[in-house]
């Protein structure tokens, strides 16, 4: 019998094996090598005989009586006992597109169908994808570890801890590879989803991080707080009939392992080309839009009107959710890149849109968020330890009042607290709040629990806290004692009307429900607006109904030639991955007109 030795690297095929028609073993024992064969009838070039095939690390060992050079591929492959053929007309070699041959194994305690190639040197076996997703579909979706909830509500520390290397290779084997993932769709900034999960698989995950980068310059940051249940994930596939591929904590598991290992390189940038962005805010959009025109050789300059950069990254999600340090890594990634920042300057007022201007910039994209505290405008409102969540959340995240007195930022506080609200801030809100020391932490929130805004996980954490919800309540009134500090909230029931313009039913009050609910400090977390200290220095430009500024192209244009606006700015209050993905699109605008001298 003549022997082959194929050196290429596979994963090893896992044994037992059986025939799929007479489920007889296909294995044979050989006590002089010690070893278990797997035993076929090979047909090749009109002889027929047996084969004997061992899976290796490198590839298949074979042995066999007939003549088989490499390339061939064989007629037909038949189980020893039965005769019956068992290549599978209607299945394929994933690697070379050769038909494929099916047996059956042990795995996960059930039989399970694995193929090989009948192209000889071939090493795949495996699933084809019609087979895939019928298998991975029953693995069950990894859960990261994190902190205990008893123990967390007494720090800042990050709660979740991330998925490890063996998680991380569980989790991609879920996903079935689709010829045409919906999953890049859902995705703002369109990452190559399919292609960095790839990477992961093959254990190269320094190449995984750097395959996300391509499209968004801060991946650490999006793996933690985007609402990939609304996006990315909520288009898998595998999310149809059970639960979705964990992309956001791959993504997640990719960057930190980038940065732990010191493993973060710059991408090749284009050559200098003399042209000067300036960017106004240094939030997600801000960032993504400097990352991306620094890396086409254009000369950017960040304006943060605080003291650090970072945007609502660092002033308004709280540490354990999004630790600062993390932040500051991939700001300092972008300063690699060449991305100047100047802190402590506000657009508006120190300069105005001409001043960048006239300093030689030509183009200038305004991405300041909704940072405008928002009150509801009810009675008794203005007493004392009633706060706007920007405010609390500054004091707590960017001034550091969690550390006081260490430093000197006096942090509000109150034993039973009250947030209004049902969104993201709302939760990071109740949540800091319950660090801070309070005893008794309730959410009120005029909708139902489905209606609900905020992340499903931030949702979960909390309720792991023993933070209360009250649903379908609505606050009325403020009421205090006589020296002007909150004590009470006057609410009233509410029940579900017919679907408002947001596409949620419309909250509409019971009459005669009226009810008290006890609060020392409330926080009112009911959405933000825009700050009007930008618009003091933007003469001509144009905002619409809301307050925001008008934009006249999918990219960002304002009203101004050479001013591009994207994020919160634009829309009012959303998501760190809607800013960045508008920011995206104003970069490749930019790009692609205005800094290449064409008309507009």
């Amino acid at each position: 019998m003549a022997k082959k030795t194929n050196a290429e690297s596979t994963p090893a095929m896992e044994l037992p094996a059986f025939c799929p028609h007479c489920h007889q073993s296909l294995n044979v024992y050989d006590p002089d090598g010690n070893r278990v064969w797997l035993r076929l009838v090979v047909s090749a070039s009109g002889h027929r005989g047996e084969l004997r095939l061992s899976p290796k690390d490198e590839g298949w060992e074979r042995l066999s009586d007939v003549p088989l050079p490499e390339g061939t591929i064989v007629e037909d492959l038949a189980c020893p006992h039965c005769q019956i053929s068992i290549v599978d007309p209607a299945s394929h070699c994933g690697q070379c597109g050769s038909l494929a041959a099916r047996l059956m194994t042990f795995s996960q305690g059930k039989l399970r169908p694995l193929y090989i190639c009948v192209k000889v040197g071939c090493p795949w076996r495996g699933l084809p994808k019609v087979e895939a997703p019928a298998i991975k579909v029953e693995v069950a979706r990894q859960k990261a570890p994190e902190q205990d909830a008893l123990l967390r509500i007494r720090n800042f520390s990050e709660v979740s801890y991330g998925f490890n290397r063996e998680a991380a290779l569980q989790e991609v084997s879920r996903c079935l590879n689709c010829k045409k993932p919906r999953c890049v769709a859902g995705c703002p900034v369109e990452i190559d989803i399919p292609g960095f999960i790839q990477h992961i698989g093959a254990g190269q995950f320094v190449e995984a991080a750097r395959k996300i980068k391509e499209t968004n310059a801060l991946p650490a940051i999006c793996g933690r707080v985007c609402p990939q249940e609304d996006q990315c994930e909520k288009a898998c596939i595998l999310g149809i009939k059970g639960e979705p591929v964990a992309i956001g904590k791959l993504e997640r598991f990719a960057a930190d392992f980038e940065r732990e290992t010191d493993a973060v390189s710059m991408p090749r940038k284009a050559p200098v080309t003399g042209f000067r962005v300036a960017v106004v805010g240094s939030g997600p959009g801000g960032l993504t839009l400097a990352a991306d025109l620094a890396i086409k050789g254009h000369s950017v300059t960040v304006y943060e009107s605080l003291h650090k950069p970072g945007g609502v990254l660092v002033y308004g999600i709280p540490e354990f959710r999004l630790p600062k340090a993390i932040v500051e890594a991939e700001i300092n990634y972008l300063r690699r890149l060449g991305v100047k920042f100047e802190q402590n300057a506000i657009v508006g007022r120190l300069y105005t849109l001409d001043d960048l201007f006239a300093i030689g910039y030509q183009a200038i994209f305004l991405a300041t968020g909704a940072g405008l505290p928002v009150f509801m405008g009810l009675p008794g409102e203005n007493f004392c330890n009633i706060l706007s969540a920007n405010e609390y959340l500054t004091r707590i995240n960017l001034m550091k009042a969690y550390a006081f007195p260490d430093y000197d930022t006096p942090a509000p506080r109150g034993r039973q607290v009250v947030v209004i609200g049902g969104g993201n801030v709302a939760m990071d809100c109740a949540r800091t709040a319950l660090r801070m020391g309070s005893r008794d932490v309730t959410v009120v929130y005029r909708r139902t629990k489905d209606e609900m805004p905020a992340r499903v996980e931030e949702v979960v954490h909390a309720e792991e806290e023993g933070i209360r919800f009250r649903f379908l309540v609505n606050p009325i009134r403020c009421i205090g004692d006589d020296q002007r500090w909150v004590r009470q909230l006057e609410c009233v029931q509410m029940k579900l009307g017919d679907l408002d313009a947001s596409g949620r039913p419309r909250p509409i009050p019971i009459a005669g429900s009226n009810f008290l609910l006890e609060a020392d400090m409330v926080v009112v977390a009911v959405g933000s607006g825009p700050n009007p200290a930008l618009f003091a220095g933007a003469r001509g430009l144009v905002r619409n109904e809301r307050g925001y500024i008008q934009i006249y192209s999918p990219s960002g244009k304002t009203s101004i030639p050479g001013v591009w606006a994207g994020g919160d700015i634009v829309t009012g209050s959303a998501t760190v991955i809607s800013a960045m993905g508008a920011a995206r699109k104003a970069a490749k605008d930019i790009q692609e007109t205005f800094l290449q001298g064409k008309k507009d």
